[in-house]
Parts: structure tokens; C-alpha cells; sequence
């Protein structure tokens, strides 16, 4: 099941699909924070995935581009387009990293419980051209293996999980391009947009799933919000000013400020690519 729009990849399973393993560190009543935790053979496979020729062909392009998609005209003419692909020369860098997002079946349960707060999405891997120009390479395991699912532009992913030690958890909440991490029982906000979800000293976990089911519980798929189409993107205005008074009503800390929204950026693109149907996304994310 997936929040308010579909998974990275249509038909990907979780990136730890295959696997039973939680992350090791629990909450205050021993419930494990995150659920389907990577082995570290499916990282590595993930990582071959991301790094391969296929995969760093479509990076030269993504650079020449400046993260523009295949088929959509760029600022360079063919030419001096393939000749800035040849000298992005990109390469990855560090490790590929699980990428753990809200789980649904958090936000749908009465309360905290012993249910993980979070669930693994996909892996990703940092990407730098020539130039010094990042970009995020995601991995799902599609039909069984590892595959490219998306390009977007910049590092969130790696940069956000590079925050966890080991006594915590890092998290986003896509929807609101949210980043936390979980320490000690308390959801910790990493980025403006989280601190406006959950204020600048972060909160409980029992009340942040309180402020998650207000704002989520109703908009799996099937509801209504589902059936008015508004699961696959942004929502009217004024479905997003109750969503607002909603999160008001249940968190005390500042009001939301960034639109319900499936996914970190907006216009995401199916293309032809190395999975077949490989998204590349410009990132448009509040305050940047």
C-alpha cells in the first residue's frame, strides 16, 4: 500500500521485499522503528545496479541536461549536448543507502503501538558529475532484481541517511518532503519543512502518529480522496487548507506550510530508461 500516490516504480516491490529483518534499534515498548531493513548483500546489489553502464550513460545525460528529462528540450542544441554528456563523466560516490519513508500501516493504526514508524521505499546512491553536480540514483527490486526506478536531482537521500548513527533512524515523510530522525523514542525534525510538521524540539512518537493519521488516514487508496483523483498530485487549495487545519488540530507546534503532495518533487516522468520505465525528476522542494 502506498500514501496518497504510487510507489517509485510501478510494480516494484519494497526495496527489502524478500527479507523479514527490522532495523535493530526500537522504540520505548521494543517495537522495531523501521520495518524491511536491507541485508547488506541487497545494498551491494543495489549498489551494482545504480553503478552500472547503463545506468551511468543515462547519467551523462541527466547532467548535460541539468536533470531534464529524456524527450524534453534542454537549454543545449544536439551537439554541444553530446559533447557536455561525454564530459559529465559521473561516478558514484559512498554508499548506497536504505531510504525508510512513513509507513501506511502506521498512519492507519489507533495508535503507536508496536507497529514500525517507518518502512524501507528503495536504496539510493549518491551520483557527482565533472563538475561537481549531484544527483540521487534509486534502486528497487523490480520482478526480483535490483533496478534504476528514478533519477532526481541533488543528494537528500544519502545526505539525510548519512544523519543516523547507530542509535537512531532517519525517516522522510514524502508527502511533506519531511526528513526526521528517530532517537530514543522521539521523531527529531532534520529539515524546515519537518520542523514545521512537528515543531523545532520534535515530538513523541504516539503524538506524531496522532498528527500522521489526521492528516493521512483518509486519503489511502480507495477513499475519496483517492476517487477525486487528488492521490497522484497536489491537491485544490482548499482541500489543502483543511488538511492544514487538521494538522493544527492535532499538533500544537507551527501549522503546516508546505502542500499534501504524493512524492519529493513535482512532475515526475516515466521515460525510457534503465529499468524501462525509469522516473527522472526535477526536485522542487519549499525553501530551497
Amino acid at each position: 500500500m502506498a500514501l496518497l500516490g504510487p510507489s517509485p516504480a510501478a510494480g516494484a516491490a519494497p526495496a527489502g521485499a524478500g527479507t523479514t529483518a527490522t532495523a535493530g534499534r526500537t522504540g520505548p515498548s521494543g517495537s522495531p522503528v523501521v520495518a524491511d531493513a536491507p541485508t547488506a548483500a541487497q545494498l551491494s546489489d543495489a549498489h551494482r545496479a545504480a553503478g552500472s553502464a547503463a545506468t551511468l550513460r543515462v547519467l551523462e545525460t541527466f547532467f548535460a541536461r541539468d536533470g531534464l528529462p529524456p524527450g524534453r528540450k534542454g537549454r543545449l542544441g544536439p551537439a554541444q549536448e553530446s559533447t557536455a554528456a561525454e564530459a559529465a563523466d559521473p561516478r558514484l560516490v559512498g554508499e548506497t543507502v536504505p531510504v525508510y519513508s512513513l509507513n501506511p500501516e502506521f498512519v492507519t493504526a489507533a495508535s503507536a503501538g508496536r507497529t514500525p514508524v517507518a518502512t524501507m521505499e528503495f536504496a539510493a546512491s549518491k551520483a557527482v558529475d565533472a563538475d561537481g553536480d549531484t544527483a540521487s540514483v534509486w534502486t528497487a527490486r523490480v520482478a526480483g532484481k535490483w533496478q534504476v526506478v528514478n533519477i532526481a536531482t541533488g543528494s537528500d537521500e544519502t545526505d539525510y541517511a548519512a544523519r543516523a548513527d547507530a542509535g537512531s533512524v532517519v525517516f522522510r515523510e514524502p508527502q511533506l518532503n519531511a526528513w526526521y530522525r528517530v532517537a530514543d523514542g522521539r521523531v527529531v525534525p532534520l529539515n524546515e519543512e519537518a520542523r514545521a510538521s512537528v515543531g523545532a524540539g520534535g515530538t513523541g512518537l504516539a503524538r506524531y502518529q496522532r498528527l500522521v493519521h489526521q492528516r493521512y488516514a483518509d486519503k489511502m487508496p480507495g477513499s475519496a480522496y483517492d476517487e477525486r483523483g487528488y492521490a497522484g498530485g497536489y491537491d485544490t487549495g482548499a482541500e489543502r487548507a483543511r488538511v492544514a487545519a487538521d494538522a493544527r488540530t492535532a499538533d500544537s507546534g507551527p501549522p503546516d506550510t508546505v502542500p499534501v503532495a504524493a512524492g519529493v518533487g513535482a512532475g515526475a516522468l516515466a521515460v525510457a530508461g534503465v529499468a524501462g520505465g525509469l522516473l527522472v525528476r526535477r526536485r522542487r522542494l519549499a525553501g530551497r
